[in-house]
């Protein structure tokens, strides 16, 4: 059996004698699906001006809470849905990405997951990392 340009290069925990998984690159996020909000009731002034346009920036920003962040945060949010076996591929990643060391990406990171409109955007992923966050804060204080 011949090697091809096509065959993923086996990993750094493959077993002896080259017969071991190989690792392929991490998948790309899929796109965020958002469900639609339940209807509000209206405020008596938008009732009253029924001829505003229905595509105007604050019916688009409550209607879709990955407006409210900036592509950088959005592209953060994606990349930290990507699963990463080791620790140094992800760290190389960052600084590919985008162009930040490490510690000022956990840093962009952080301060993303205090941001309401990053809960809104992707609840399920936040509020993962949300927990992992504390979870590690928790032991650093034992």
């Amino acid at each position: 059996m011949s090697a091809d340009a096509t065959t993923p290069e086996s990993s750094a925990d493959a077993r002896p004698g080259g017969v071991g998984p190989t690792v392929p690159t991490p998948r790309p996020a899929p796109p965020i699906e958002i469900a639609d909000e339940p209807a509000q009731p209206a405020e008596p002034a938008e009732i009253a001006d029924e001829s505003a346009s229905p595509l105007e920036p604050a019916h688009v920003q409550t209607a879709d809470p990955a407006a409210l962040l900036t592509e950088r945060e959005r592209a953060i949010l994606a990349f930290e849905q990507q699963w990463w076996r080791h620790a140094g591929a992800k760290e190389q990643a960052v600084r590919d990405t985008f162009g930040v060391s490490s510690t000022r990406y956990y840093q962009l990171l952080n301060g993303l997951l205090d941001n309401p409109a990053a809960l809104a955007a992707d609840p399920v992923l936040v509020g993962r990392l949300r927990r992992l966050r504390s979870s590690r804060a928790r032991n650093r204080r034992r």
